[in-house]
């Protein structure tokens, strides 16, 4: 963009669509900044989209202006700014001059006003000036010179947008807001003239004046109108007319744009959380490469051996082929022990001109020794990959002590994500060389091998050094949150654990999918046709606009509150199943469609596809740094959302299966997290009902519905059942009835009656928020601290919301502690003993194993035994174990 450009960027504006674009968003401490998000990405598109040569943000100041003086009811409708909005207007304007870019405002005067001013002088000595809005209003300051620019719509608005908008030029918008007024504004214009009439009657008269002063001619009632609030025009377009001679003193060589202050903007993107904008914006290399090697000779090497083992822990980072463990072969091995140093070794780069490298046999066999030694410690970004890959070459990686993405994640649980190129930016204040530096983009981007060796061990070399200086960092930050035996005695145990299952698989029937597949594909068509005979004319079952046009529009149902958006009808399963329960059965029929045809192409489609050719099973990934629990995740596919308890989900389960002369051995946790609620409050009825094995929803049900436990029917342990795990996830009397299908009033007897019969839980579920409030976070069984940020939010609803997280975060976290203590216990004492039992899923409180039959009594024993010990507890900790060919006959 020319320096002979003014970007004007009306901030007032801007800030409330960022605000209402960006529901929620909060920094690591709890402060609000969606608005400040969405501004500072608003900003960067301007910036990057159009490189303007000037630029300045203009803001309101107060909302008394002149206009307030001559009309006291100006703006008087609008509500109070959001209470968590108002934080955020300092960071904002502190953002923006961190970016080194003009902050104006002025006492008495609108945003729009100092836009006007700064605009006119702009065409005035020959100079553009492009207005970022998404205000109409400001369209009455367009010219040849001036034009409007709205980033979140990406329209440009000229002279001939506005005629196209208003009907009339620039110069007679404001005529037109005089008459029709504005009510955004609370500006009154002409009772009943709105655009339409107004711009009809000014392109016939030319002009507000010229029309007041023919009011006469004017018949009917629009004229009587005119001719009484005559004046009331007068004064409205008064209002809506943005000065342009505003007494602010300025210089437009002052707006020349100039280098942003990254130190600043890396302060500001830290302490409210921004990891994607340090890296992209504000980051620079730090880190000294004067220590990083190749090593070519092999007397180097073993010079290196000797050094590894004399430092008992160093960090290891593995270049490959691949990012899938199961295909990757190792290109290079990056190595270090001392901050700032690093070693590179070659091992597989091969392109014309490559230097002669060290055999990989020989570096691997040298490093053996060391890798498989329990003793020595090994630090890595990611380990369960490096764990995987030298698996694969036949080293089972032994000693694996710190990850420092598990370290991270143990630290900040709710950061968006931990990989080594944010977290090098956040606690080193150093960009890292990004692969595409190295290795190109896109359809030319190169293997791994073909990258130049002296590209690759600068590479290599840092991520050695960058994770070896953060678990420096990390380790005692772990400690001080008390985090320290979860850490070591838990979650990196569990590394190699994850790297074990994914790398065994599952083995599936693929013949059974298939037939699967094929039976859904014929419901669906069946359930197709019965939707069209439903529907009073054929449409595209999977468009959702279509579908809403059908339902609401042809149809005539009843809408739901705030449903018809800019791009249609809202047709979510809210919507579906508050239809399908007023009895209209399209819904219904839909819901089931939906419902079968995402099991179809998750899972029955998928899954066949996602088998790899060499194993000839299917290899999920366990993501250990993603939930905010603790809970393990998992992806392609991802096993947690298999539906247990309908027929197709079942069906499902059946195609995971043993291989030949094996049996599936299924481990499931009996009411986990009411367990751990039982030892957390150690409320009187609750630990007293497990002690004697009683079913805990009949025991609830007894209580809450004043019968005896024999007397208690499915529907009322039914209702049981919700409200104990209701109370689980801090659900009140609203979401209870909504789920029961009962009135609020009844729910809240139920929550009432429920709470005098377990004291204890009431007050330890109100201690759960009280330390939130208190210390930002609460903890789990084993020490686990989760971050509550919002619990302090000015913002009703999201406080809410965090005090039911406060509530629910240490049960299902605890529940998480005990699941991956079981899998550590059972997976070490099946060493122990020699077993060759593989623990090969693991689904929410579940552990499922592949069992040689001849393994089977012992492992029923072992795994019984672990599971149930795994942590103990005021209450009995139960695992019920089944035995079968499939996973579903198992469970």
């Amino acid at each position: 963009m020319a320096t002979d450009t003014l970007f004007l960027i009306d901030g007032s504006s801007y800030i409330y669509r960022a605000y209402f674009a960006i529901r929620h968003l909060s920094s690591p401490a709890g402060f609000p900044t969606n608005a400040l998000y969405g501004f500072t990405q608003m900003l960067l598109k301007v910036i990057k989209d159009h490189h303007p040569g000037r630029l300045a943000v203009v803001f309101d100041k107060g909302r008394t202006t002149f206009r307030t003086e001559i009309y006291p009811d100006y703006k008087a409708n609008r509500a109070a700014m959001p209470d968590d909005l108002v934080p955020q207007i300092g960071p904002i304007k502190e953002m923006v001059r961190a970016f080194s870019i003009p902050v104006l405002e002025l006492e008495g005067y609108e945003a729009d006003d100092i836009i006007g001013t700064i605009a006119r002088r702009c065409e005035e000595q020959g100079l553009e000036a492009v207005v970022v809005t998404g205000d109409k209003d400001l369209m009455q300051i367009v010219s040849d010179r001036i034009r409007l620019l709205d980033t979140m719509k990406d329209r440009v608005s000229g002279i001939p947008e506005v005629v196209e908008r208003f009907g009339v030029g620039p110069g007679q918008v404001i005529d037109i807001l005089g008459l029709a007024g504005d009510t955004s504004d609370n500006i009154p214009g002409v009772p009943g003239i709105g655009e339409k009439t107004a711009t009809k009657l000014i392109q016939e008269f030319g002009s507000l004046d010229a029309l007041l002063e023919r009011a006469g001619e004017v018949k009917g009632k629009t004229g009587e109108r005119l001719r009484e609030f005559a004046e009331q025009a007068r004064l409205s377009r008064r209002l809506a007319t943005i000065v342009r001679d505003v007494p602010l003193d300025f210089d437009l060589d002052a707006f020349a744009v100039a280098p942003a202050d990254n130190r600043r903007l890396a302060e500001l993107f830290k302490e409210y959380g921004f990891t994607t904008l340090m890296k992209e914006l504000t980051s620079e290399a730090t880190l000294t490469t004067e220590h990083y090697r190749t090593i070519f000779a092999e007397a180097d090497f073993r010079a290196l051996l000797a050094d590894l083992a004399g430092a008992g822990v160093f960090s290891v980072d593995l270049e490959t082929t691949s990012l899938n463990p199961l295909e990757a072969d190792i290109v290079g091995i990056s190595l270090s022990f001392r901050d700032h140093e690093a070693c590179y070794i070659p091992v597989g780069h091969a392109y014309d001109g490559a230097p002669a490298q060290l055999d990989r046999t020989l570096v691997l066999e040298g490093l053996r020794p060391l890798l498989t030694d329990p003793a020595v410690r090994k630090v890595g970004q990611n380990l369960k990959y490096d764990y995987q890959v030298l698996r694969r070459h036949g080293i089972v990686m032994a000693g694996v002590w710190c990850d420092t993405m598990v370290a991270s994640y143990l630290i900040n649980p709710v950061r968006s994500g931990h990989g080594l190129d944010s977290l090098a930016v956040e606690h080193l204040d150093h960009r890292m060389i990004s692969y595409e530096e190295v290795a190109g983009k896109g359809k030319d981007q190169l293997n791994f091998a073909r990258v130049p060796v002296e590209k690759a061990s600068t590479y290599s070399c840092e991520d050695a050094d960058a994770a070896w200086l953060l678990h420096r960092l990390f380790l005692p930050r772990v400690a001080e949150a008390g985090m320290e035996r979860l850490f070591f005695d838990l979650e990196m145990p569990l590394v190699p654990i994850l790297a074990e299952m994914e790398t065994a698989g599952v083995k599936l029937d693929l013949a059974l999918l298939g037939e699967l597949s094929a039976g859904l594909g014929s419901q669906l068509t069946a359930l197709e046709e019965q939707v069209m005979a439903l529907a009073p004319e054929p449409f595209n079952l999977n468009s959702p606009k279509q579908l809403g046009e059908v339902l609401f529009e042809k149809m005539k149902l009843p809408a739901g509150k705030k449903t018809k958006t800019k791009t249609g009808w809202s047709t979510n399963v809210e919507e579906l199943e508050r239809l399908a329960e007023a009895g209209h059965e399209i819904a219904a029929a839909i819901l089931r469609y939906r419902g079968l045809a995402k099991l179809k192409s998750t899972y029955t489609d998928a899954l066949p596809r996602l088998v790899h050719p060499a194993s000839g099973r299917v290899h999920t990934s366990y993501n250990q740094t993603v939930t905010n629990t603790g809970r393990l995740s998992s992806s392609e596919p991802n096993l947690q959302n298999i539906p247990v308890r309908t027929d197709e989900g079942r069906k499902i389960r059946r195609a995971f299966i043993a291989e030949e002369g094996h049996l599936i051995l299924s481990a499931d946790y009996s009411q986990i997290e009411l367990r751990v609620l039982a030892h957390l409050s150690e409320d009187r009825v609750f630990c007293d009902a497990f002690a004697r094995d009683e079913d805990i929803h009949t025991r609830t049900a007894a209580e809450v519905f004043g019968l005896f436990p024999e007397m208690v029917t499915p529907e009322m342990r039914r209702q049981a059942k919700a409200i104990n795990f209701g109370v689980i996830y801090g659900q009140g009397a609203f979401s209870l009835a909504k789920q029961l299908g009962i009135t609020t009033k009844v729910a809240k007897e139920f929550i009432d009656n429920y709470f005098a019969r377990h004291p204890g839980a009431r007050a330890f579920l109100d201690g759960c928020v009280a330390e939130a409030e208190a210390r930002g976070y609460v903890t789990t069984l084993m020490g686990r601290r989760l971050p509550i940020p919002d619990i302090a939010s000015s913002n009703g609803n999201i406080r809410a919301f965090a005090q039911r997280n406060a509530v629910n975060y240490p049960i299902q976290g605890s529940a998480a502690d005990i699941i991956k203590a079981a899998m550590v216990r059972v997976t070490e004492r099946m060493r122990r003993e020699g077993l060759t039992s593989r623990l090969i899923m693991q689904v929410h409180d579940e552990l499922v194993f592949e069992v040689p039959e001849g393994e089977r009594t012992a492992m029923e024993r072992l795994v019984q035994h672990e599971m149930e010990h795994a942590a103990p507890l005021r209450v009995p900790l139960r695992a019920d174990v089944n035995v079968g060919r499939n996973w579903s006959e198992a469970h």
